[in-house]
Protein backbone atom coordinates (compact mmCIF):
# COMPACT_ATOMS: atom_id res chain seq x y z
CA UNK A 1 0.00 0.00 0.00
CA UNK A 2 0.95 3.78 -0.52
CA UNK A 3 0.87 6.63 1.22
CA UNK A 4 -0.08 9.72 -0.98
CA UNK A 5 -0.70 13.25 -0.56
CA UNK A 6 -3.12 15.02 -2.34
CA UNK A 7 -4.79 19.03 -1.88
CA UNK A 8 -8.38 18.35 -0.45
CA UNK A 9 -9.55 20.77 -3.16
CA UNK A 10 -9.15 18.32 -5.73
CA UNK A 11 -11.71 16.02 -6.91
CA UNK A 12 -10.91 12.27 -5.94
CA UNK A 13 -9.92 9.92 -8.77
CA UNK A 14 -10.52 7.34 -6.23
CA UNK A 15 -11.41 6.31 -3.15
CA UNK A 16 -9.20 3.92 -2.52
CA UNK A 17 -7.61 4.78 0.54
CA UNK A 18 -8.15 6.22 3.84
CA UNK A 19 -8.75 10.04 3.59
CA UNK A 20 -7.05 12.12 6.41
CA UNK A 21 -6.85 15.63 6.87
CA UNK A 22 -3.70 16.99 8.29
CA UNK A 23 -4.25 21.04 8.50
CA UNK A 24 -5.16 22.43 12.17
CA UNK A 25 -7.95 24.54 10.13
CA UNK A 26 -10.67 23.27 8.43
CA UNK A 27 -10.06 24.55 4.43
CA UNK A 28 -12.11 27.60 3.50
CA UNK A 29 -15.12 26.40 1.24
CA UNK A 30 -15.08 22.73 1.48
CA UNK A 31 -18.15 21.05 2.73
CA UNK A 32 -17.29 17.95 5.55
CA UNK A 33 -19.82 15.85 2.70
CA UNK A 34 -17.55 17.05 -0.04
CA UNK A 35 -14.14 15.95 1.84
CA UNK A 36 -14.99 12.60 2.21
CA UNK A 37 -12.64 12.04 4.88
CA UNK A 38 -12.11 9.34 6.77
CA UNK A 39 -10.40 11.10 10.15
CA UNK A 40 -9.00 14.79 10.46
CA UNK A 41 -6.14 14.66 12.98
CA UNK A 42 -6.04 18.59 13.84
CA UNK A 43 -3.38 18.53 16.23
CA UNK A 44 -0.79 16.91 14.36
CA UNK A 45 -0.59 20.14 12.16
CA UNK A 46 1.84 23.01 12.96
CA UNK A 47 1.34 24.96 16.29
CA UNK A 48 -1.01 28.31 15.39
CA UNK A 49 2.39 30.32 15.97
CA UNK A 50 4.26 28.68 13.77
CA UNK A 51 1.10 28.48 10.91
CA UNK A 52 1.59 32.13 11.32
CA UNK A 53 4.86 33.01 11.29
CA UNK A 54 5.36 30.86 8.27
CA UNK A 55 2.19 32.66 5.91
CA UNK A 56 3.22 30.12 2.94
CA UNK A 57 5.95 32.33 2.21
CA UNK A 58 8.68 30.03 0.38
CA UNK A 59 11.54 31.94 1.63
CA UNK A 60 10.95 31.01 5.05
CA UNK A 61 10.33 26.87 3.92
CA UNK A 62 13.80 25.65 5.54
CA UNK A 63 13.14 27.26 8.72
CA UNK A 64 9.26 26.17 9.01
CA UNK A 65 10.71 22.75 8.28
CA UNK A 66 13.26 22.51 11.00
CA UNK A 67 10.63 24.12 13.59
CA UNK A 68 7.75 22.16 12.43
CA UNK A 69 9.96 18.48 12.86
CA UNK A 70 10.95 19.73 16.48
CA UNK A 71 6.71 20.25 16.64
CA UNK A 72 6.17 16.76 15.64
CA UNK A 73 9.07 15.18 17.41
CA UNK A 74 7.79 17.04 20.51
CA UNK A 75 3.69 16.44 20.04
CA UNK A 76 2.39 13.40 22.47
CA UNK A 77 0.07 12.13 19.74
CA UNK A 78 2.87 11.68 17.51
CA UNK A 79 3.55 8.10 18.17
CA UNK A 80 -0.34 7.17 17.91
CA UNK A 81 -0.62 9.01 14.54
CA UNK A 82 2.22 6.82 13.19
CA UNK A 83 0.83 3.63 14.55
CA UNK A 84 -2.89 4.40 12.89
CA UNK A 85 -1.47 5.40 9.69
CA UNK A 86 0.93 1.99 9.77
CA UNK A 87 -2.24 0.18 10.58
CA UNK A 88 -4.09 1.51 7.62
CA UNK A 89 -1.38 1.22 5.17
CA UNK A 90 -1.54 -2.61 6.09
CA UNK A 91 -4.57 -2.69 4.15
CA UNK A 92 -5.13 0.22 1.95
CA UNK A 93 -3.37 3.76 0.97
CA UNK A 94 -3.37 6.49 3.14
CA UNK A 95 -3.74 9.67 1.32
CA UNK A 96 -2.79 12.79 3.82
CA UNK A 97 -4.77 15.98 2.86
CA UNK A 98 -3.83 19.26 3.20
CA UNK A 99 -5.59 22.38 1.56
CA UNK A 100 -2.34 25.06 1.38
CA UNK A 101 -2.14 26.08 -2.45
CA UNK A 102 1.75 25.85 -2.78
CA UNK A 103 1.78 21.94 -3.15
CA UNK A 104 5.83 21.86 -2.59
CA UNK A 105 6.32 24.33 0.60
CA UNK A 106 3.37 23.30 3.14
CA UNK A 107 3.39 20.99 6.41
CA UNK A 108 2.11 18.01 4.79
CA UNK A 109 5.07 17.22 3.05
CA UNK A 110 7.01 17.76 5.69
CA UNK A 111 5.00 15.54 7.14
CA UNK A 112 4.84 13.00 4.96
CA UNK A 113 8.73 12.89 4.48
CA UNK A 114 8.47 12.27 8.08
CA UNK A 115 6.16 9.61 7.91
CA UNK A 116 7.92 7.90 5.22
CA UNK A 117 11.10 7.85 7.76
CA UNK A 118 9.59 6.77 10.59
CA UNK A 119 7.66 3.96 8.74
CA UNK A 120 10.87 2.97 6.51
CA UNK A 121 8.76 3.63 3.47
CA UNK A 122 10.56 4.33 0.04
Amino acid sequence: MALKLERIYTKPADLDGYRVLVDRLWPRGMSKVNARLDDWVKEIGPSTELRKWFNHEPAKYPEFKTRYLAEIKANPITADFINQIAEQLKTTNVILLYGAKDEEHNQAVVLNAYLRDQLGLD
